[in-house]
């Protein structure tokens, strides 16, 4: 949770892929009718659901920016030129676990004391076409902040549907919303039971966000769930990310992956985080401390607050892992925050949910004996690192993909400025040649 202020409202605001509207097509976007026929009632609501485009925020670019550091939409770290460990997936994103989809639903609309800037993300680990249970495991590093489910997770090591991610105050709509639209979608099934304790995480989003107008509706979390696909994700300024910061830039939803070689069983690992947290001096990019070399573009509206925020990180897996040795991966995700700088002050909500899509029919058994396999211990050191390495990707993906936005009573969070960045990565001789994933 974190950064908490009563008086920062919200903005809210999106676009769908495609045609990429200015500013004023956005403003006056009427209410529209999307997510499989169910009606959107927010007014002045365009949800930005599909996979693979990049958001076009309603934002003033910071005094002094520069024409490329106002259009780096979407734009990764890996382009930029910033080197990282390990061999990603195709996409470089949590979608290369195969059959996980995920769905965004952006909310940006308005301006002043009523400005939102929220929405939904939905991460389904075997994609709209099943709530078979996964095997989980989940680890809070810091408790200032909200996971539900996560109760039966310990004592089951089981996750039932989809994981959604959205803003502090929007969590009970959005867990109601999960059941709703599982017994809307898989009637005459199980699905009220198998969905009973859906998993919804939470950061705070009220320096941009309206967060206590409570603008995050059961239409957007269905949006979020039938706009879900596989493929290339968008980051930054989408989904539950719309108006979140990261150690004081613009930060949001990023995602990366890894791909172990066959000789270390050929298994994927997909990370994608809710990035809200840290504060500017402490941050560390590929082992430069950017944060220190840029230590202007401070967020505006009166004094920075000295609280931290949260980061909400999901780790999926197509290994055949057991509940326990999920638990040991979310309890790497730490480690790869440490390497961007990250510490878990106090008020920080540091939570962390680690699944596997394998053992499909592991907790199908009514009677008798469940069989399931799994990676032995020794050989778990590889997904381990991976694990580590996709998060601090991920992580960074969030900061190089954000824009700038400004957002509830005109307060502004400014985009990580790309120039600067591969500036501050050549002069300590960490700057490679871009890549495109």
């Amino acid at each position: 949770m974190g950064q908490r202020h009563k008086d920062f409202p919200s903005t809210t605001a999106g676009r769908a892929c495609g045609a990429a509207p200015g500013r004023d097509a956005l403003d006056r976007t009427p209410t529209r009718t999307l997510a499989s026929g169910h009606a959107m009632t927010a007014a002045l609501l365009l949800v930005v659901a599909l996979l693979g485009c990049r958001p076009r925020a309603v934002h003033a670019a910071p005094a002094g920016a520069t024409a490329t550091e106002e259009r780096q939409h979407g734009t990764r770290a890996r382009a930029l030129g910033v080197p990282f460990d390990g061999t990603p997936g195709p996409h470089n994103a949590i979608t290369d676990v195969a059959g996980l989809e995920v769905g965004h639903a952006t909310i940006i609309a308005g301006a002043g004391d009523h400005a939102v800037r929220t929405g939904v993300t939905a991460i389904l680990p075997r994609g709209k076409r099943s709530i078979v249970p996964a095997f989980a495991g989940w680890f809070a590093l810091n408790g200032n902040g909200e996971m539900t489910g996560t109760t039966w997770i310990e004592e089951g090591g089981l996750l039932g549907g989809p994981v959604l991610l959205t803003n502090t105050n929007s969590v009970g709509v959005v867990r109601d919303a999960i059941v709703a639209w599982g017994i809307a979608r898989f009637p005459g099934t199980d699905a009220a039971w198998e969905l009973g304790l859906p998993v919804v995480g939470e950061t705070y989003d009220g320096f941009l966000n309206d967060v206590d107008g409570f603008h995050v509706t059961r239409e957007h979390a269905f949006a979020a769930l039938d706009s879900a696909a596989s493929g290339p994700v968008a980051e930054g300024n989408v989904g539950g990310g719309t108006g979140m910061m990261a150690y004081q830039f613009k930060g949001g939803i990023g995602t990366a992956s890894r791909r172990l070689s066959v000789d270390a069983g050929g298994h994927t690992v997909g990370v994608l985080v809710q990035a809200n947290y840290g504060q500017r001096d402490e941050l560390v990019i590929a082992g430069v401390p950017v944060g220190r070399e840029i230590a202007d573009l401070l967020p505006v509206r009166g004094e920075p607050d000295a609280r931290d925020g949260s980061i909400i990180v999901i780790v999926a897996t197509d290994a055949p892992l057991l509940p326990h040795q999920l638990k040991r991966l979310a309890r790497r995700v730490p480690l790869g925050i440490g390497r961007v700088g990250g510490t878990a002050h106090n008020s920080s909500g540091d939570i962390f949910l680690a699944l596997s899509t394998a053992n499909a029919d592991a907790a199908a058994a009514k009677d008798g004996l469940a069989r399931a396999a799994f990676v032995p211990n020794d050989a778990l050191d590889p997904l381990l690192t991976a694990t580590v390495q996709a998060t601090e990707e991920a992580i960074v993906n969030a900061l190089t993909a954000a824009e700038t936005m400004t957002g509830v009573r005109g307060s502004t969070a400014h985009a990580l400025p790309h120039a600067r960045l591969r500036a501050a990565l050549k002069k300590y001789g960490r700057l490679t040649e871009g890549r495109a994933r």
